[in-house]
């Protein structure tokens, strides 16, 4: 004998979706290429290259300042250099640590910007830091090489929102409009960082002192790239919007 079966018993009921789990290296394509360019080039210097073609690579692709001053004549290297030199690191601790902070900084702004942008932006803030780096050591001898310049650049656009990210998503992107500096200068968490960041930069370069990486930092350079992101991000920002405490209301 059957019992009766309520409305509610007797619907079928839809299964509840699983939530989305998010990868653990969520990186966007135009930063791992980025990263695996670097790779690359380091493993080039490391394992095939001998001692000859490594002084040829870094003194072609390295920024070399006093070869900016006119004394040594012309090269076409010299149009690449303040673009290649930021693929090439002076060890693994150098480039492992930059490619650590360019997956936490470049990934919501790639995911942001887009990957046109990103690479624009990235080229941009890069050749920032070596004009900075040039105006400061222009008959420096020494190469630079490096992509923190660049790396610093992000950092100066994740201020400009505040450190807000967005993870509706499913992938980090920096989250709402480009703050106004006015705006940045008033939070007390880019506060912080700023003045940390900057305190880090001044000792590790004028000291000296970075914890396995050989060779002087090159501070001047990690400020050219800041200063380039934090204040040229909105040249790169496809979906600027109007902050909600700006009105295109105006009364005379």
């Amino acid at each position: 004998m059957s019992e009766p079966v309520s409305p509610s018993e007797a619907e079928p009921t839809e299964p509840t979706p699983e939530p989305r789990r998010e990868p653990v290296f969520n990186l966007p394509p135009v930063v791992l290429a980025v990263i695996g360019i670097c790779a690359a080039v380091y493993l080039l210097q490391q394992y095939v290259l001998n001692d000859e073609q490594q002084m040829t690579l870094l003194y072609d692709g390295a920024f070399i300042p006093v070869l900016y001053t006119g004394q040594y004549g012309f090269d076409w290297f010299l149009f690449t250099r303040p673009f290649t030199y930021a693929f090439m690191h002076g060890g693994f601790a150098h480039i492992a640590i930059n490619m650590v902070w360019l997956a936490a900084f470049g990934s919501p702004l790639a995911n942001r910007l887009g990957a046109l942008r990103f690479a624009l932006f990235f080229a941009v803030t890069g050749l920032a830091s070596v004009a900075l780096f040039w105006a400061v050591h222009p008959y420096g001898e020494a190469p630079l090489v490096g992509a923190s310049g660049s790396i610093s650049g992000m950092m100066g656009a994740a201020a400009r929102f505040g450190f807000r990210t967005d993870r509706s998503a499913g992938k980090a992107a920096f989250a709402g409009p480009v703050l106004p500096i006015a705006i940045v200068w008033r939070l007390r968490g880019v506060g912080i960082f700023l003045a940390v960041w900057m305190i880090i930069n001044l000792a590790t370069g004028l000291l000296g002192f970075a914890p396995g990486i050989d060779g002087q930092i090159a501070w001047e350079a990690h400020i050219g790239g800041f200063v380039a992101g934090f204040f040229g991000l909105r040249w790169f920002d496809r979906r600027w919007q109007s902050p909600e405490w700006e009105t295109t209301d105006h009364h005379t």
